[in-house]
C-alpha cells in the first residue's frame, strides 16, 4: 500500500464515487444556517437531512462529499486519546432512494482494495454486520468475496436515533498488526469492533431502511437510503502508518511549529507535554475553520465553544512555556495544510489570525483575574484551616475564566490542597441540564413524506418575464391529500407555470389573486414555497371551487412585487458597499427583503461606526444616482465564477446559475427579482445598525417612498426641536444644543462643588460619633448627600483621618433608592474584618445587596425605611466578632 497524503486520499475518494455517477457536493459551512437543531454541522449526513427527510429532492440521488465537521461533546478527551478531535472531516457517499446494499458494499470493497485506488491488503480488512442483516452478510461474502472469518456479527450494528430513519450498519476495520495493539493477542477484546488499538474502524455504511415510529415499531421507509462515513483523519493514519491521528500530515506541521514557538518543549519528550501539543494542534484547526465560516468568540452558543477552545489551547501553551499570544501564528499553517480542498482558509488567514489574537490577548487579561481569584480562595481555605477548595469556585474558574479543572487542581496541590470534585461535577451537571433544556426536544431528522416527494408534475416560473399569465391547475393538496377539487378553505396548488415568486434567498413570496375564465377572483395567494422537487407551491385562500386541469389567470400584486424587487436590488448594493468600507472579510449572513424595508445581516467583529455607516450609505446612493443597468445572466457555474460573482456559502448551486450584474459595481449569484435600473430605487437610507449574535451585525434600511417618508419624519422632528429651542433656522439647532450642554455642565459642576461642601461639613459631625464595640471602634450614620459619589468622598476623608476601625454610612437617594458604603481600616483588615462581609450582612435590611474590596464595599437598596435597621445590624455584626 502506497503512502498517500491527506490531500491525495480525499481526492481519490471523491474521484472514485464521481466515477460511479455521484455528484461531488462541496463541504458546507460549519455554521448550520438552515437547521436550528444543530449548533454545528457535526457529520456528513447532517448536510443531507433535507434530502433524506424528503423536504428537498436532489437533482442527482447519488452524492459524495468530504464534509468538515465539529463535535464538542468530548473536548476534555482531546489530546488524551489517539483519535478524539473537535474538527474532523467525514468522507461519505450517499444514496437517496437509489442504490442500496449491494452497490454500497461492493463499491466500498473496490475502493479499498483495487490497485488503482486505495490498494489496501484485503487480508488486513474485516467487516462487521448486524446479526439479523443476513443480506449484508451474504453480499460481503458472496459478492465482495470477503472470507467468512473476516466477517463478524455485532449486536450494536444498528443505527437508530430514537425516532425517524434507522437501519442496520456495517463497519469496516483495518488490522494494523499486533505491534499497534494495547492488549494481548488472546484478550477477549482483541477483535474487530473490540476495545483495542489494533483493529481500527475506518468506514461505517448505514443501510437506512426503516422508520422508527413513536410507538416503538419499525416500518419500511418509502425510499431506502445509503449513508456512509469514513473519518479522513483515521484513514490517513493508516496510509501514513501513524500510531495516532496526530502523527500525520494533518497535525504534525502544527505540532512542530508549536515546538519552535515554545523553544523548550519537544513532541515526544513526555506524555504530559504531548497532550498539550495535540490539544493545540486540534483546537487551532477547529477555531480557524469556525471563524472562517463566520462564527466568532462570545459567551454563548457556538461563540462560547470557540472561546473555550482558544482558552484551553492557551493554557496548554503555558504548560509548554509559551507566555505570549501564539495561536494566531498557526492560522496560516492550517490554511496551507488544507489549501488543496479549502483554499478559502488561506485567503482569509489574516482576518482569522486577527480574531484569534484579539481573543488570546483578552484571555491573557482574564487569566490574571482568574489566578487572583484562585489565590484568594487558596488563602481563604488555609486561613479557615480547610483541606480543599470549593467545587463551586473551581467551576466558576472553569466557566467564567476558562480554567480547566485540571489546572485548578494542580495549583491547589502545590499548596497542599485538593478540589471538591463532587461539588464541581454537580455544577457541571447543572450546566449540562440547562444546555439540554435550551436545545429542546427537536428531532434530528424527519421521515420522507411520500405525498410531496412523489409529485413530479413540472411547473415553470415565468415571473422574470410577466406578472400575469394563463395557467393550468395541475395539483391540489388539501389536508395532506391529493384531490381533484376544493370548495373552500386553505389549499396548496401547483400550476403548469406561474408568475408567483416562491420565498427564497431572503426575498418574501409574491402575493396576489387567481381568477377564473370569467375574470372572477376565485382564490387569494397568501404564500408561495418550493415543493421538494422545486415546483412553486401556492398556499391559497379558496373563495370559489377550484378544479384540476382547469385554466386560471394568475396575477401577482404589482405594487407589492415592485417594492420588494427595489429592496432586493438595494441589498446587493449594500453588500458590496459594506465590503468596500469594512473589508473583504465581511460577508452576508442572512437577509430579509420585504416591500416596506430590507434587513441585511453581515459578519463583522464589532459595531459599525457612524462614519462608516455614512460612507456605506453614500456609496449605495451614488450607485442609485448613476442609474446603473441591472442585468441578469444565465450561465454555467464556472463561467459565473470567472465573472467574479459573489456566492453565498448558505446556498447550493447547480451547473446552470443565474447571476445579477449591477453595472460594473456588483455581481452576485441570485435567483430573485430586481429592478431594470438602479435609479428605480430613488433613494436609500439606513434606519439602524445593531448586533444580532456573535460577530453578526444587522442593518435595516428603506428605499424609495419609505426612504422619503423616513427623512420627512426626521425633518418634522428637527423643526419641532428648533421651535422648542426658539431658533429661527434649522442649521442653528446644533449650536443652540451645544450652548445648552455647556450651561448644564457648568450647573452640574456648581452642584458637585456644593455637594462636596455639604459632605465636608457633615464629616466633622459624623467623625465625632465614634463608638466603641468590643476592641473595635465604629462610625455609623445616615447622611444627606446626593449619592454614592459623595459617600465615597466621605469614606476617603475618613480613611485620611483614620477616624475609626470601621465606617458605615447610608443615604436615601430617593423614595425607593438607598446607597450604603462600608470601610475597614488597615489594622482591622489585618485582623480579619472584611468590608464585603459586613455589607452583605446589612444590605438586606434596605432590600438590596452589594460587595467590593475587603477594605471598601458598597451596596444599593430599595427601602429607605430600613436604613436604621441596617445601621443597627452593623453594631450587632461587630458585637459578634468577639
Amino acid at each position: 500500500m502506497e503512502k498517500l497524503s491527506s490531500a491525495q486520499i480525499r481526492k481519490m475518494y471523491l474521484d472514485f464515487f464521481k466515477s460511479k455517477g455521484h455528484t461531488v457536493m462541496p463541504s458546507a459551512s460549519l455554521v448550520p444556517h438552515d437547521d436550528p437543531t444543530l449548533l454545528w454541522i457535526n457529520s456528513g449526513v447532517a448536510t443531507m437531512k433535507k434530502f433524506f427527510d424528503g423536504s428537498v429532492v436532489p437533482k442527482n440521488p447519488r452524492i459524495t462529499s468530504s464534509q468538515k465537521s465539529i463535535r464538542t461533546n468530548d473536548i476534555e478527551n482531546v489530546g488524551h486519546t489517539a483519535r478524539h478531535h473537535t474538527l474532523f472531516e467525514m468522507l461519505g457517499n450517499f444514496s437517496v432512494g437509489d442504490y442500496f446494499k449491494e452497490e454500497a458494499i461492493t463499491w466500498a470493497w473496490e475502493l479499498l482494495t483495487s490497485p488503482q485506488w486505495f490498494a489496501m491488503d484485503p487480508t488486513r480488512l474485516y467487516v462487521t454486520v448486524y446479526p439479523k442483516d443476513t443480506e449484508a452478510k451474504r453480499i460481503w461474502h458472496e459478492v465482495a468475496q470477503v472470507p467468512q472469518d473476516h466477517i463478524y456479527e455485532v449486536d450494536d450494528n444498528f443505527w437508530d436515533i430514537g425516532e425517524g430513519p434507522s437501519g442496520p450498519d456495517s463497519e469496516i476495520f483495518y488490522d494494523r498488526g499486533q505491534e499497534f495493539n494495547n492488549l494481548p493477542e488472546d484478550d477477549p477484546e482483541s477483535y474487530p469492533g473490540g476495545e483495542n488499538e489494533r483493529y481500527l474502524e475506518i468506514w461505517n455504511i448505514v443501510f437506512s431502511e426503516f422508520n422508527h415510529k413513536p410507538d416503538g415499531t419499525y416500518a419500511p421507509l418509502p425510499h431506502k437510503n445509503i449513508d456512509t462515513g469514513m473519518g479522513l483523519e483515521r484513514v490517513v493514519s493508516v496510509f501514513q502508518n501513524a500510531r495516532t491521528n496526530f502523527e500525520t500530515d494533518l497535525f504534525l506541521p502544527l505540532i512542530n511549529e508549536t515546538a519552535k514557538i515554545s523553544g523548550q518543549a519537544k513532541y515526544g519528550d513526555s506524555a504530559a507535554t504531548d497532550v498539550s501539543f495535540k490539544v493545540i494542534a486540534d483546537h487551532i484547526r477547529a477555531v480557524t475553520f469556525a471563524i472562517g465560516d463566520g462564527a466568532l468568540p462570545s459567551n454563548e452558543g457556538r461563540g462560547y465553544v470557540i472561546r473555550r477552545l482558544i482558552r484551553r489551547a492557551v493554557m496548554h501553551g503555558q504548560k509548554l512555556g509559551i507566555e505570549q499570544a501564539f495561536l494566531y501564528r498557526l492560522v496560516p499553517l492550517v490554511g496551507k495544510i488544507m489549501e488543496s480542498y479549502y483554499p478559502e482558509v488561506l485567503q482569509q488567514a489574516d482576518y482569522i489570525a486577527k480574531v484569534v489574537k484579539m481573543e488570546e490577548d483578552r484571555f491573557n487579561e482574564t487569566l490574571k483575574d482568574g489566578l487572583q481569584l484562585l489565590n484568594e480562595m487558596i488563602a481563604d481555605a488555609k486561613q479557615e484551616q480547610l483541606q480543599e477548595i470549593s467545587g463551586k469556585v473551581a467551576f466558576k474558574l472553569y466557566d467564567t475564566y476558562g480554567f480547566p479543572v485540571e489546572l485548578t487542581k494542580e495549583y491547589a496541590l502545590e499548596q497542599g490542597l485538593t478540589v471538591a470534585e463532587n461539588e464541581f461535577d454537580a455544577e457541571m451537571q447543572k450546566q449540562k441540564e440547562r444546555a439540554r433544556k435550551a436545545r429542546g426536544n427537536a428531532k434530528s431528522m424527519g421521515v420522507q413524506s411520500g405525498l410531496l416527494t412523489d409529485i413530479t408534475t413540472p411547473s415553470e416560473y415565468v415571473g422574470y418575464q410577466t406578472l400575469t399569465t394563463q395557467s393550468v391547475l395541475k395539483e391540489i393538496i388539501c389536508d395532506e391529500h391529493l384531490v381533484n377539487e376544493v370548495q373552500a378553505g386553505t389549499a396548496l396548488l401547483i400550476f403548469d407555470k406561474t408568475p408567483f415568486y416562491a420565498e427564497m434567498g431572503g426575498q418574501v413570496a409574491d402575493r396576489g389573486v387567481i381568477k377564473s375564465a370569467q375574470g372572477e377572483v376565485v382564490a387569494r395567494v397568501i404564500d408561495v414555497q418550493h415543493a421538494p422537487k422545486g415546483q412553486n407551491m401556492h398556499t391559497v385562500e379558496v373563495l370559489q371551487p377550484l378544479k384540476v386541469d382547469q385554466t386560471y389567470t394568475l396575477a401577482v400584486e404589482r405594487e407589492f412585487h415592485d417594492k420588494v424587487r427595489k429592496n432586493h436590488t438595494a441589498t446587493h448594493l449594500l453588500d458590496q458597499a459594506l465590503r468596500d468600507v469594512l473589508g473583504s472579510h465581511t460577508h452576508q449572513a442572512g437577509s430579509l427583503v420585504e416591500p416596506t424595508y430590507l434587513r441585511f445581516d453581515f459578519t463583522n467583529l464589532g459595531s459599525v461606526t457612524a462614519a462608516d455607516l455614512a460612507k456605506v450609505e453614500q456609496i449605495v446612493n451614488a450607485q442609485i444616482w448613476q442609474n446603473l443597468k441591472v442585468e441578469t445572466i444565465e450561465t454555467t457555474l464556472e463561467e459565473a465564477k470567472k465573472l467574479g460573482a459573489i456566492a453565498l456559502f448558505t446556498e447550493k448551486y447547480g451547473e446552470r446559475v443565474r447571476v445579477v450584474k449591477i453595472g460594473n459595481y456588483s455581481t452576485e449569484f441570485c435567483g430573485g427579482n430586481h429592478v431594470d435600473q438602479t435609479g428605480d430605487l430613488g433613494l436609500f437610507k439606513i434606519v439602524s445598525e445593531s448586533g444580532v449574535g456573535a460577530g453578526v451585525r444587522r442593518i435595516e434600511a428603506v428605499t424609495s417612498k419609505e426612504a422619503y417618508e423616513y427623512l420627512e419624519g426626521h425633518s418634522q422632528l428637527l423643526q419641532e426641536t428648533a421651535a422648542g429651542l426658539k431658533v429661527a433656522q434649522l442649521k442653528e439647532v446644533p449650536h443652540r444644543v451645544g450652548l445648552l450642554q455647556q450651561e448644564i455642565k457648568q450647573l452640574e459642576q456648581k452642584v458637585s462643588t456644593l455637594e462636596a461642601k455639604v459632605a465636608s461639613q457633615q464629616a466633622a459631625a459624623i467623625f465625632a460619633q465614634n463608638e466603641k464595640i468590643g476592641k473595635w471602634t465604629l462610625i455609623k450614620a445616615q447622611v444627606k448627600v446626593a449619592g454614592m459619589d459623595q459617600l465615597r468622598q466621605l469614606a476617603d476623608q475618613w480613611k485620611a483621618k483614620a477616624a475609626s476601625d470601621v465606617l458605615v454610612l447610608a443615604t436615601a437617594v430617593s423614595k425607593d433608592k438607598v446607597n450604603l458604603i462600608v470601610g475597614v481600616s488597615p489594622q482591622a483588615l489585618k485582623a480579619g474584618l472584611k468590608a464585603g462581609a459586613l455589607i452583605k450582612a446589612i444590605a438586606p435590611k434596605v432590600g438590596g445587596g452589594g460587595g467590593g474590596r475587603p477594605d471598601l464595599a458598597q451596596a444599593g437598596g430599595k427601602n429607605p425605611e430600613g436604613i436604621a435597621a441596617a445601621l443597627a445590624a452593623a453594631v450587632t455584626w461587630m458585637q459578634q466578632l468577639d
